[in-house]
């Protein structure tokens, strides 16, 4: 049986909600989904998709930083929008975050996401 280890970091938004930031166990590091909260605040940041989008990468980054990764350790993301037409604008900044040897992806339209956010993105990783 493997070992998991709870990964937190106050440099992601915490949460009241039965679920981890991450689940590291077996060199695989699973990221719960993440929006675009101010770490510091808890308040979601203002700005419209791309504001949100860039919010989201900065929490998901800390998380995988603070299980000894980096964002090139990530192999597959899903990324949730409350409106696809925003895919192309999510695009141009995880293009930003996620050029080199982008993770195998999946983005879909899931209609209302928790807070009225606009995006929420999860991502697994390998990290040794």
């Amino acid at each position: 049986m493997s070992d998991k280890q709870v990964i937190s970091t106050s440099d992601a938004p915490q949460n009241d909600a039965p679920y981890s930031q991450g689940i590291l166990t077996d060199g695989l590091l699973f990221v719960s989904g993440q929006g675009p909260a101010d770490p510091d605040t808890g308040e979601h940041v203002e700005g419209g998709i791309d504001a949100q989008t860039e919010q989201t990468l900065e929490n998901l980054q800390s998380i995988v930083e603070s299980a000894g990764g980096s964002l090139d350790n990530i192999v597959k993301v899903t990324v949730y929008l409350d409106d696809i037409d925003d895919y192309d604008a999510v695009n141009d900044v995880y293009g930003e975050y996620l050029d080199s040897e982008p993770p195998a992806r999946v983005c879909i339209e899931a209609g209302r996401l928790p807070g009225d956010i606009q995006v929420e993105i999860e991502a697994f990783a390998r990290v040794d």
